[in-house]
């Protein structure tokens, strides 16, 4: 979590404020489908998602990892994670590929985590749909609404060919999100009711440990009262 944070805001100063020169570099990391596939550039699909348009664009999508992120990565572990970030990442831009050679322009490209980053809101919203969270920072509003609702927008926006926003990345990423976490039940396996199973034994483990401390501050206590 911490070197996807530290790398995302990293390679934005070098973009947009420390080597301005290297535009050139930095056209050749965003994802442009025409690229991919007519010259395959497949990288395309990583390293866009380390470039972001502007403040905005990366201060959204990096308070979004935090705040949410780092959930999955205390319950899966690191490599797990990471996996499922790029997972959603990965499947958000071959979505952005497909879209743009059928109803768009192939030749524009496209930039930002946001396809990860509502890869890891969806899976929110369908392990702890109750949760609640503030809209704005303002409105409270239980996750599965707030996803409902920012799915619900990016969806009406994919038929606006102005729209500077790829909306296919953002729908993409919730797709591919939610195809993380089922896809594993063709194997006869639950993986949401061992996240939420797990996430039960974490909150215990961590609950059990703030009582030990508090117990060993009690019996210290009383060791200074006795004598």
């Amino acid at each position: 979590m911490r070197l996807l944070l530290i790398s995302n805001v990293a390679i934005f100063l070098i973009q947009h404020y420390l080597f301005r020169g290297l535009a050139g570099t930095f056209e050749l990391l965003a994802l442009r489908p025409a690229d991919v596939v007519t010259h395959l550039y497949v990288w395309q699909l990583v390293t866009y998602m380390f470039l972001h348009q502007g403040i905005g664009h990366i201060l959204f999508n990096m308070l979004a990892l935090w705040m949410f992120g780092t959930e999955f990565e205390q319950m899966w572990g690191t490599r797990r994670f990471l996996q499922f970030y790029f997972f959603c990442g990965v499947g958000a831009g071959l979505c952005v590929i497909v879209g743009n050679y059928l109803f768009g322009n192939p030749e524009i490209a496209t930039v930002g985590s946001s396809g990860a980053i509502y890869g890891i809101l969806l899976a929110s919203a369908v392990l702890w749909p109750d949760r609640q969270m503030l809209f704005y920072f303002l409105i409270p509003l239980k996750m599965k609404y707030f996803v409902m609702i920012i799915g619900a927008i990016a969806f009406l926006n994919s038929f606006d060919p102005a729209s500077p926003v790829s909306d296919i990345a953002h729908l993409g990423g919730m797709l591919f999100g939610y195809v993380f976490l089922k896809l594993p039940r063709m194997r006869g396996v639950d993986p949401i009711g061992s996240l939420r199973e797990s996430y039960e034994t974490w909150k215990l483990q961590r609950a059990k440990k703030k009582f030990q401390v508090y117990m060993r501050k009690k019996g210290s206590d009383r060791d200074r009262t006795i004598h």
